[in-house]
């Protein structure tokens, strides 16, 4: 079984480009197996992780416990990766799935094979790589963001061997300085550029005496080769899918996500490429298993994230409305206008993510309500620049206002704020309160991202309705005729 998680794949461009593909990558999942063209996340989530968390457990946000990459922590008064205790400190090696509240696919891969099953993830992230190990896995491998090696984490009881031996002798670290991501074809072969624009080959390098080489490269598209090495090596060296009755699983999350490090903010002919090198990936990678297990022998099934992030701010002479919305000055100005109606404290913890956190001791030495606390934070939120919405947290969950449906699906009551803000597209927020300073350009435009499965006992076909992400899991635990992960919310598509 192979489960492929794309960051921020869009179908348009899946099919845009189709003609520019190879026969083993996209086409083969497109023209053999289950194409499914809108894989609907209902907006619950904006970042690769928060994504996963959903097509693997077939739950929302609000049920599964990863609501986003980074959640906020009110102890230390700062976000913490969502799949890293609190406790664990600096250790990248601590990374585990405990936060995750349900079951996986991986999980019930695990069981149903009684212990013998080995499950394996291999991503850029080490968040996507917990996760889609999930709690009963075998190993889940990442790429460390401060010396480009393999890493995993002490929760799991197997590093590979095939890893370590990549660490040892032919270290990503090693081979950065040299690694240069260019157009893999002419530039006149990318459709769709712009006639009004002059394009020239883009360049990007990966020096290592830049502290953030390796957090760029793990952005860009070349890491995606690195990611298939890796599958591949695991694959070889375990002999994944002949070892016996029990079904072996293979993970691996890929980046089809813009890169934000062009020159200008145009980064259309970047993110074509990324489309091109990541089918000849696909390729390399279902190549791979034909010869090794045979793909009448594999479940394979490949989802986009469900999102896609191409904000950048836009230069003022082209006068778009909007402004600059600084977390600093909103979360002053809140607190002293707190502070002046039930006396001076410190009310506000943090606002975070877009939410506004209360700090419950203050509001409990006043003698307040928190409810009551909540509804002035709400009104004065409101009435500030560039904030198109505020919400108390019991307004998101009484589900009365359709238009803020998603948001609750996507928060998870146990760790979220009190306050939920929206913005308006062409602000920019501000987060001057962290190190370095981080802008967030808001903008709202939705795409198509699309979900395939390739297995024998399914006939090829298109599904141009709608499906939600939280179905994807218990299709797939279907036609294995397995379990689904214990939080599935939907019943399983009919596919023949």
């Amino acid at each position: 079984m192979v489960g492929i998680v794309v960051d921020q794949l869009r179908t348009d461009y899946v099919e845009y480009l189709k003609e520019l593909f190879g026969e083993k990558g996209f086409r083969q999942l497109m023209q053999k197996g289950v194409f499914i063209r809108d894989l609907d996340f209902r907006r619950s989530a904006d970042d690769a992780a928060a994504a996963t968390a959903v097509l693997y457990t077939g739950n929302w946000p609000s049920a599964n416990g990863v609501p986003s990459a980074g959640i906020y922590d009110p102890t230390t008064k700062r976000s913490l990766p969502a799949m890293l205790p609190a406790d664990a400190g600096a250790s990248s090696g601590k990374y585990s799935p405990e936060a995750l509240r349900l079951s996986t696919i991986a999980d019930e891969i695990a069981i149903d094979g009684a212990g013998l099953a080995a499950v394996y993830s291999v991503a850029a992230d080490p968040q996507q790589a917990v996760i889609m190990t999930g709690h009963a896995g075998t190993s889940a491998a990442w790429i460390d963001d401060n010396n480009a090696r393999w890493a995993g984490s002490s929760y799991y009881t197997d590093f590979p061997q095939a890893l370590q031996r990549i660490n040892q002798f032919n270290p990503l670290s090693r081979r950065l300085d040299t690694l240069q991501w260019k157009p893999s074809r002419p530039l006149s072969e990318y459709p769709g550029l712009p006639g009004q624009k002059k394009y020239y080959p883009f360049r990007h390098s990966f020096y290592t005496n830049d502290r953030n080489a390796v957090r760029r490269f793990k952005t860009a598209a070349p890491v995606n080769d690195v990611v298939t090495d890796a599958a591949i090596e695991i694959i070889k060296s375990r002999n994944l899918g002949k070892r016996g009755d029990a079904i072996d699983m293979i993970n691996l999350a890929y980046t089809a996500a813009p890169y934000k490090e062009s020159a200008d903010g145009d980064f259309r002919v970047e993110l074509e490429d990324t489309y091109l090198r990541l089918d000849a990936q696909l390729g390399r990678l279902l190549d791979e298993i034909d010869r090794n297990v045979g793909l009448d022998n594999t479940l394979v099934y490949l989802a986009s994230t469900g999102y896609y992030d191409d904000a950048t701010v836009d230069d003022p002479k082209y006068r778009i409305p909007g402004g600059e919305f600084s977390l600093k000055r909103a979360e002053s100005l809140l607190n002293a206008y707190l502070s002046a109606k039930y006396g001076n404290a410190d009310f506000i913890d943090a606002i975070h993510d877009g939410q506004v956190y209360i700090d419950r001791r203050a509001v409990e030495q006043r003698g307040q309500r928190i409810d009551a606390v909540r509804a002035d934070a709400r009104e004065f939120m409101s009435k500030m620049s560039g904030v198109a919405g505020a919400y108390t947290l019991s307004e998101v969950l009484a589900g009365d206002n359709p238009d803020i449906s998603y948001l609750a699906l996507s928060v998870d009551p146990k760790t979220c704020g009190d306050v939920f803000l929206t913005f308006f597209p062409g602000w920019t927020v501000k987060d001057d309160i962290s190190y370095p300073p981080t802008d967030y350009p808001v903008r709202y435009g939705q795409v198509l991202t699309p979900g395939f499965i390739l297995w024998p006992a399914l006939e090829a076909t298109t599904i141009d309705t709608p499906v939600e992400a939280v179905t994807l899991a218990p299709t797939i635990t279907s036609n294995l005729h397995i379990r689904s992960p214990n939080g599935a919310l939907r019943r399983p598509l009919p596919l023949k």
